[in-house]
């Protein structure tokens, strides 16, 4: 039978300092250890770590599905506009211009007659509508299209 442990004398006693270095060695390696199994027992942590790539996935899905939709509004909104004919694109057109002069009027109106809360709901109402507005004028250009051809087949 071999014995794995070397004989006393055959290699030199480590020098106190050399204790040292290993103890010290071993010390940070203990804490490391430590550190990594508080930080898997660290159930709140962990569970926020998860909610913040969740919320991430769900942001990253969420700006993918809006770029998808608004591509799709401007798809129909030009299909449709490719199959009007040109006198229901020029109602279509003077409608939408009258509804939006009409719409500013009575929104300075009513700015001019709401409360300070309501105005800077309003306001906030706005600025989304500014951010989004080709898909939301294109889908208004299209319903507007759509209730012109019915409106003409009817006739």
């Amino acid at each position: 039978m071999t014995q794995d442990k070397s004989q006393p004398g055959d290699e030199a006693a480590p020098s106190p300092e050399e204790l040292r270095e290993q103890v010290e060695a071993t010390r940070e390696e203990l804490g490391e250890t430590v550190e990594a199994l508080a930080a898997r027992t660290d159930v709140k942590t962990r569970a926020a770590e998860k909610s913040s790539a969740v919320k991430q996935q769900v942001a990253a899905k969420t700006t993918h599905v809006r770029t998808q939709l608004k591509d799709k509004a401007a798809h129909a909104a030009h299909a449709v506009q490719d199959k009007t004919p040109e006198p229901v694109r020029a109602k279509a057109a003077a409608a939408t211009a009258q509804v939006h002069d009409k719409a500013a009027h009575l929104g300075e109106l009513a700015r001019d007659k709401a409360p300070q809360p309501v105005r800077e709901k309003a306001d906030q109402g706005m600025r989304a509508a500014r951010a989004n507005r080709a898909p939301l004028l294109a889908a208004a250009g299209a319903l507007i299209a759509l209730l012109l051809i019915r409106r003409a087949r009817r006739h």
